[in-house]
């Protein structure tokens, strides 16, 4: 098997190898010279609207840095989703992916400079994609990506709240005259051969992966036809998209076949699991089993006996979940424009999509946390159980209390699967027209909605469990309670005391599914006036371009109504419902002041202003920016910026209901020898009576009170950037650019980390972090219904990063060797600072990773794609190559804020990761290319980490947003343009 795997990749190698030529030469088009030489928009009569600005003019530089990534690229990539190209640009974090599956909320988004993706603004043609907090890249249909602009810095005087760090620009192709059409299958292909997890698996007597695989198999058609009418002055294009993703299971990968925890001694890595066990945990509550250091559990045997619980008991959590989620998507839309007159063209589109996915994780369980009751003279316990549950009782109708933590995974028991469905609507239209010379004006309506409906299956309901608890005895049969009083004559014996034996009757009676809806609503009005003031003699005298100026006024409304059924409530899911609106008015003034004189090439000045009133704030919110651009000769040229950007909280951060949740953390005050002292524990809450006793969060979970907050204010983001870019006349199709960037955010929305709260508290006693503690007052635990960490919406402190970003492209063409290309982008990261609560002091996770701290966050990464495209422009082969820098583990630092009371020799740090992928077209005929690619080509496994160092986006002993987990992956397309 192995032999036959290895063969097909080394053909489809081969068939990408061979391929000869392109007509993608320059097949990533980054930075400022691209700025200069992108398309203009073919429904525009000669200005040119760059991202960052709506002057429109007929150049295309740009006064922030602007990286632009083409369709090209993205065909190069094999991407059938773009949020995974948008991740390997330096200046993006990976956010919600297909990679997450555990809370997953089915959406994919863009993280600019790790400031969250709420923090960023995503558009389409310079409109909004759909109401922030329901924003999903797959929206995007990726066939008509003409490409998609990224302006890293605060834009929030141009195109309002949310932009603080920048914003992500979807320009599509509307004007297609003809058909196009492209399809691509891909699939990954991996071998398993990392002898250490496999090892590690191997020790803990569960099942390794399979030595070959190949799966996670992606189809995706898309279609879209257009027609000019009219002379050209109309056009109608419609398109169509169908995706289809298969699962990858982390079964089928080393890294992440079990759950990895470090050994006792901190310095290796061994196979975890959840106490959560599919054999029975009991943790008495009452009675004289209450208080014991460690809970007890059902013997392996199937005999109705308790032992005490041990490691060894654990159940591995891992091979069922999913690394990579199913998903099958629909798009569909269209987009037609008529010119009246030069002064009223009238335009609309409408875009839909259909999008369901499954996230999968292990089956469901009586969960730790939850209180079951069991009567004393149940006929399902054996004596012995009844003896240690209830001493003298036992045989009697009294009740104890206590925890379970049975998954019953034999049996009839399934995996837990979340179905997720999006389906969004997004209708637009307007007219627009030049109504004089260089002047031009834009009326415009918006209205998008976003449907989500959530079915939560395979769930255990603990409301029915605990009545399938409370058994009789009714004439020799065991019979529930509340069978016997009426309550609920469907209840059926939960066989908890043995393993294996809970009836198939029982199983169908706890599993229960439930649901959720929401409905996010957005109408934004506008319209605009912008001017080209040269023909009107408002001309600097050292100038030939006159003064450009744009006035316009917006109004947004938006909705949400999130609603829960009553197995769902009962859950703790909260229903939440909210509604804002905000009315604007904004300017922006572009002024050449030199212009072609000595050391004068160009310089000019541009300013903006928005006034902002939010019905949902007491006060109007003002932004603003400023930039100038000086360029001493064609050669060089300097610029500069300076913004100030708010983010006003969007409607879930407003409304959303509060509830409790899991998060990755563990309890330091837990177990029968806890990690920190008596009176540090005192000082989160603990009693004398629990310390010692209180039970350890299940799997590395504790809870967290998350939610809503209507008194949030707007955040104030400043924004700096200085660079410049080198395009020298002695070097042609050489460019070069260099920019600062420095982002503050004050007043951030968020929360208080858990994994910070629990680390402050311990390490400093801070009663604003103790005080965020709330205790199941009866076992002391933070987790369950119960117990948990308060970490609700609130404005926080202030988030800062600065950094580099370098951004180089050279193309050599040649007479008979064909043409060589080269694109390169990079950031070196300088800071990454987080200051959680003003005056409290603040933390840097520059190079760092693990708790509080999230995904690594490298000081250098990189991507640098060579291409090569023959003479005659019929084939190209290109090498990409990603680089993610070394970082460090957060915990091991000393920084008070970071740090852990024990150093971690596991997982110290992460290495310096280096991908390359290879990618060729083929021009089969004209208008029909081939293409084909292997991305990770020499199947690199990701890191292995501790699942205790994961925090935000970790998943499978790994953070597989950051790092490749399928392993090495091929696709092959053919687009066709008729």
């Amino acid at each position: 098997m192995r032999h036959k795997v290895f063969t097909r990749y080394v053909s489809i190698i081969a068939i990408a190898s061979g391929l000869t030529a392109a007509s993608y030469a320059n097949a990533q088009t980054i930075g400022p010279t691209v700025a200069e030489t992108a398309p203009p928009d073919e429904a525009d009569t000669g200005s040119i609207t760059v991202t960052g600005t709506r002057i429109q003019r007929p150049d295309l530089t740009s006064n922030s840095p602007l990286t632009v990534v083409g369709e090209q690229e993205i065909k190069l990539q094999g991407a059938t989703n773009v949020e995974s190209v948008l991740n390997r640009l330096p200046q993006v974090t990976a956010d919600a992916n297909e990679t997450v599956s555990n809370g997953s909320d089915g959406t994919a988004r863009v993280n600019l400079r790790n400031l969250g993706s709420n923090r960023n603004l995503v558009l389409i043609d310079g409109q909004r994609l759909l109401p922030v907090q329901a924003n999903d890249l797959n929206f995007i249909p990726s066939l008509l990506v003409e490409r998609v602009d990224v302006v890293s810095g605060g834009a929030s005087a141009v195109y309002g709240s949310d932009a603080i760090s920048g914003v992500v620009n979807f320009v599509l192709k509307r004007n297609l005259n003809g058909i196009r059409a492209d399809a691509q299958y891909g699939f990954a292909i991996h071998d398993n051969n990392n002898d250490a997890a496999r090892q590690i698996v191997e020790d803990a007597g569960y099942s390794r992966a399979p030595r070959n695989v190949l799966d996670g198999q992606r189809l995706d058609l898309n279609l879209a036809a257009g027609k000019d009418f009219a002379d050209g002055r109309g056009n109608i294009t419609a398109y169509f998209g169908y995706r289809n993703v298969k699962p990858i299971l982390q079964s089928d990968r080393d890294v992440s076949a079990c759950a990895f925890d470090p050994n006792p001694e901190n310095s290796a890595l061994i196979c975890g699991g959840s106490s959560n066990n599919q054999f029975g945990l009991f943790n008495p509550l009452t009675g004289p089993g209450a208080g014991r250091p460690s809970p007890f559990v059902n013997t392996k045997d199937g005999a109705k006996t308790w032992a005490t619980y041990g490691p060894e008991y654990r159940y591995n959590t891992a091979p069922l979940n999913y690394f990579q989620r199913n998903d099958t998507r629909y798009t569909a839309g269209g987009f037609a424009r008529f010119e009246i007159a030069p002064a009223a063209e009238v335009y609309a589109s409408g875009m839909f999509m259909d999008d369901r996915t499954n996230s999968q994780v292990a089956p469901s369980a009586l969960w730790q946390g939850d209180t079951y009751t069991i009567n004393c003279n149940n006929p399902l316990m054996s004596a012995q159980q009844g003896q240690l549950l209830c001493g003298a009782d036992y045989g009697t109708a009294a009740t104890q209390d206590l925890f379970i933590g049975y998954r019953p995974v034999a049996g009839n028991a399934r995996p837990r699967r979340d179905d997720l469905r999006h389906t969004d609507f997004r209708l637009s239209g307007g007219v627009r027209g030049q109504i004089a010379e260089g002047i031009r004006y834009d009326i415009n309506a918006l209205y998008s909605r976003v449907l989500f409906r959530e079915t939560y299956q395979n769930d255990i309901d603990a409301r029915l469990a605990n009545r399938g608890l409370q058994v009789v005895d009714v004439n020799g049969t065991p019979t529930c309670t509340s069978v016997v009083d009426g309550t609920d004559p469907n209840c059926v014996p939960l066989d908890v005391f043995g393993y294996g034996a809970i009836s198939q009757d029982a199983f169908d009676y706890i599993y229960v599914p439930s649901s959720t809806r929401g409905v996010d609503k957005e109408q934004v009005y506008s319209g605009n006036v912008s001017a080209d003031l040269t023909s009107y003699g408002v001309v600097s005298p050292w100038a030939t371009r006159g003064v450009g100026v744009v006035v316009g006024v917006e109004h947004r409304r938006e909705s949400l109504v999130f609603r829960a059924d009553d197995v769902a409530q009962s859950k703790g899911t909260t229903e939440s419902q909210g509604k804002f609106n905000v009315s604007e008015i904004y300017g922006e003034l572009e002024v050449p002041i030199l212009e072609d004189l000595p050391f004068a090439k160009a310089l000019t000045i541009n300013g903006g202003y928005r006034l902002s009133d939010y019905s949902s704030q007491s006060k109007k919110i003002s932004t603003y920016k400023f930039e100038v651009e000086y360029a001493p000769t064609s050669d060089l040229r300097f610029r500069g910026s300076y913004n100030r950007a708010i983010r006003a909280p969007n409607i879930s951060e407003l409304y959303a209901g509060q509830q409790v949740g899991n998060v990755s953390a563990q309890d330091p005050c837990s177990g029968p020898t806890p990690e920190a002292s008596l009176e540090k524990c005192l000082a989160s809450g603990v009693t004398r009576e629990q310390y010692g006793s209180i039970p350890e969060c299940p799997s590395e979970q504790c809870s967290a009170l998350g939610g809503g907050n209507p008194n949030l204010r707007p955040e104030k983001g400043d924004t700096f950037t200085v660079g410049t870019v080198l395009t020298p006349n002695f070097l042609p199709r050489f460019s070069l650019s260099v920019d600062y960037f420095n982002i503050k955010v004050k007043d951030y929305i968020s929360s208080v980390p858990t994994s910070l709260a629990i680390s402050q508290c311990f390490a400093t006693g801070d009663p604003y972090f103790c005080g965020l503690f709330n205790r199941d007052p009866r076992t002391g635990t933070i987790f369950g219904r119960q117990g948990y960490i308060v970490s609700t919406n609130l404005n926080t402190g202030s988030l800062k990063t600065s950094g580099f970003d370098i951004v180089g492209s050279y193309t050599l063409p040649t007479a008979s060797a064909g043409t060589f290309a080269l694109d390169m982008t990079g950031t070196l990261l300088d800071e990454l600072v987080t200051e959680p609560l003003p005056g409290l002091g603040s933390y840097d996770c520059k190079g760092l990773f693990g708790p509080t701290c999230g995904q690594p966050t490298p000081a250098w990464r990189h991507q640098a794609r060579l291409t090569w495209t023959d003479a005659d422009k019929i084939g190209s082969i290109s090498l990409n190559w990603r680089y993610i820098g070394k970082t460090k583990l957060s915990t091991n630092t000393d920084d008070p804020f970071l740090t852990s009371e024990t150093y971690s020799s596991v997982n110290s740090s992460i290495r310096a990761y280096n991908y390359f992928d290879l990618a060729g077209t083929l021009k089969v005929e004209e208008g029909v290319t081939f293409r084909a690619g292997v991305n990770n080509l020499f199947d690199r496994d990701p890191p292995a980490i501790a699942q205790g160092n994961l925090y935000a986006f970790g998943n499978g002993n790994t953070y597989p947003g950051v790092y490749d987990v399928a392993g090495r992956t091929v696709f092959m397309g053919i687009s066709a343009n008729f």
